[in-house]
């Protein structure tokens, strides 16, 4: 009785209201919140430390900013979920917070895709060296069958993998440790209308999420970068649960020692006896790999001979 009565405190206020309809919406930080309702920092901040008492927001730190969203418990499994659903959509005030909401959200996506635009070309080029994309995402939804649970996507630069498998997960998790990436994952997330999405800065080696969290993992073209891949695995072992599926995906061994120079690869692939041989260790089993080699029609492509390899794993 205790929690609904501090639910029931909580959002008996008009601007604590707000904030909820707001965050309902997307996560949203403190100088986003004080655009939007007109009000300053510190009473903005008074407000959301009542709501994070109550357990109806979290909060989370990415560098300097924080970013405050809609609880679990509060969209799924609290009165205040039907409280959200009741407010008027033609209301008022709310229309006005929308409509300076969607301004925040429209300065956000122009700064993210400014920053993008700079690294465009050497991005495009990376992502054209081996095969079309569309193969290597039609491989990764056919080995990830079924409803996907809790999605973990470990290094998900601008969201990709978000974008491809949200629709089939309860909730969909990117970690990156790039600001601008995830500046940019967050405005293609919040455009493609993703509300069971998040990004969170982070660092993959030491992941600030709790153990036996997450159902299925992805590892997205991120390894290669990478000198301490079993770290990495160990890492992604500790928040799977039982049974949990990971899937990688990177290259194939390869002897290209180009790529660490033009695009800082610290790894030339990795062979699936040597994938076979951490996941033992980090306490997995591998159930399944795939293959493709180079499409000679892509771009670079007969320059920069590039096998990209799927490989399926699950937590003991």
């Amino acid at each position: 009785m205790e929690q609904i009565l501090a639910e029931l405190r909580a959002i008996a206020e008009e601007t604590r209201l707000r904030i909820i309809l707001l965050l309902a919406r997307g996560e949203l930080n403190v100088k986003d919140l004080t655009n939007i309702l007109g009000q300053s920092q510190p009473r903005v901040s008074r407000h959301l430390k009542l709501l994070l008492d109550s357990s109806l927001i979290n909060r989370h730190r990415e560098g300097s900013w924080v970013y405050f969203r809609l609880s679990e418990k509060a969209r799924n499994h609290s009165f205040v979920a039907t409280v959200i659903g009741s407010v008027d959509e033609e209301d008022k005030l709310l229309k006005r917070d929308l409509t300076r909401l969607n301004a925040v959200k429209q300065s956000r996506s122009e700064e993210a895709a400014k920053y993008f635009a700079s690294i465009a070309e050497n991005w495009d080029s990376l992502r054209k060296l081996q095969i079309s994309e569309d193969k290597v995402e039609a491989a990764i939804a056919e080995m990830l069958t079924g409803k996907l649970g809790n999605l973990l996507d470990l290094g998900t630069g601008t969201g990709r993998m978000l974008e491809l498998l949200s629709a089939r997960a309860n909730l969909s998790v990117g970690v990156d440790l790039s600001h601008e990436m995830l500046s940019y994952a967050r405005a293609k997330l919040e455009k493609a209308g993703l509300t069971n999405s998040q990004v969170r800065q982070g660092d993959i080696f030491n992941l600030p999420m709790e153990s036996g969290h997450f159902d299925t993992v992805i590892i997205h073209q991120v390894l290669h970068y990478l000198d301490e891949s079993l770290s990495v695995l160990k890492e992604a072992a500790r928040v799977m649960a039982p049974k949990a599926k990971l899937l990688i995906v990177d290259f194939a061994s390869h002897d290209n020692e180009e790529l660490r120079s033009s695009h800082s690869h610290r790894r030339l692939g990795f062979s699936t006896e040597q994938m076979a041989e951490w996941a033992e260790i980090a306490g997995m089993k591998m159930v399944k790999t795939q293959s493709f080699p180079p499409d000679e029609r892509m771009p670079g492509a007969a320059n920069i001979q590039l096998t990209v390899s799927l490989w399926l794993f699950e937590r003991n």
